[in-house]
């Protein structure tokens, strides 16, 4: 039995809304000084000459391919799963059950921990498939910066997401260059380091190889993922209001249109993803998964 977390005290609280309170003046602070130097002729100048978007090579066409609209929910699928059992393993004191390997008998983890990294390698073999086909089709340029003006293309497209006015893009044509440079850290930089780090503090990590230190590994894997969420927080909340139908359309429906189709499509991905957040959390049911691979015993709590 794990004790009960304390109860904060009425100072704690207290303060605690202070602080928050502080943090959002502090962002509306930052939001007003950005909307009263954008008006000035400098910054117009900027904003003409980088209107917040790069132009895409002539060979990338526009629409979004089907392969990416399904890679992406599964990306996101096997996401929350990846969260909700690593938050389990980080933070279980008692497992519910044990995994062995049938071939490396010393080879043993609690039930979470084998689900959690089940569940990565689905994410990564989906996270090949992916980047196989992106280059296949060409779709890569949506992505992959091919020029140096992204940069300040970047900038005006977060001085315009600052000041609330934010940037209007069609992105069933291209996305702006924040959002490229944000796509391409994720695919090509956050998911290939999480994969590293967590392959290195698995059991599966080679005993010789000693050339990424564990204590280096606890130290990126943790914040990658909460870089994952809070990406995923903020992504989800700009689909939602820029033109919630249109955008959800362009994944969801495979169209350029207006309509309830991506909608509905986006609505039932959500009832998959919140029944495996609950899957993962009942040991029964990830130990006949398990039992494929090895001998499961489940624990009495």
């Amino acid at each position: 039995m794990t004790s009960p977390r304390p109860r904060p005290t009425w100072t704690q609280a207290v303060s605690a809304l202070f602080v928050a309170a502080a943090r959002v003046i502090v962002a509306w602070c930052v939001v007003f000084a950005i909307r009263a130097v954008l008006p000035t002729a400098p910054v117009q100048a900027f904003l003409t000459a980088y209107p917040g978007e790069s132009a895409l090579p002539a060979f990338t066409a526009p629409g979004i391919p089907a392969f990416v609209s399904w890679t992406h929910f599964l990306n996101a699928f096997f996401l929350v799963l990846i969260v909700r059992s690593g938050l389990r393993f980080r933070f279980e004191k008692r497992s519910g059950g044990l995994w062995t390997s049938r071939r490396v008998k010393r080879r043993r983890m609690s039930l979470a921990l084998w689900g959690h990294l089940a569940v990565d390698v689905l994410w990564l073999a989906n996270g090949v498939v992916f980047v196989v086909l992106l280059f296949v089709s060409g779709h890569w340029a949506r992505i992959v910066p091919t020029s140096w003006d992204v940069i300040p293309n970047a900038l005006s497209a977060a001085l315009q997401y600052a000041s609330l006015d934010w940037p209007t893009h069609n992105g069933w044509v291209h996305y702006n260059a924040l959002q490229q440079l944000f796509y391409f850290a994720i695919v090509f930089l956050a998911a290939p380091l999480a994969a590293l780090t967590g392959w290195r503090l698995s059991a599966f990590w080679p005993a010789a190889w000693r050339w990424l230190p564990e204590r280096t590994a606890k130290a990126l894997h943790w914040p990658t993922m909460l870089f994952f969420v809070g990406f995923t927080i903020v992504h989800v909340g700009l689909v939602l209001a820029t033109g919630a139908l249109r955008n959800l359309n362009h994944m969801y429906g495979g169209q350029d249109a207006v309509n309830w189709t991506g909608f509905a499509v986006f609505a039932g991905t959500l009832v998959l993803m919140a029944f495996g957040w609950y899957a993962m959390r009942r040991d029964d049911w990830i130990a006949r998964v398990a039992r494929l691979t090895g001998d499961v015993r489940l624990l009495g709590r």
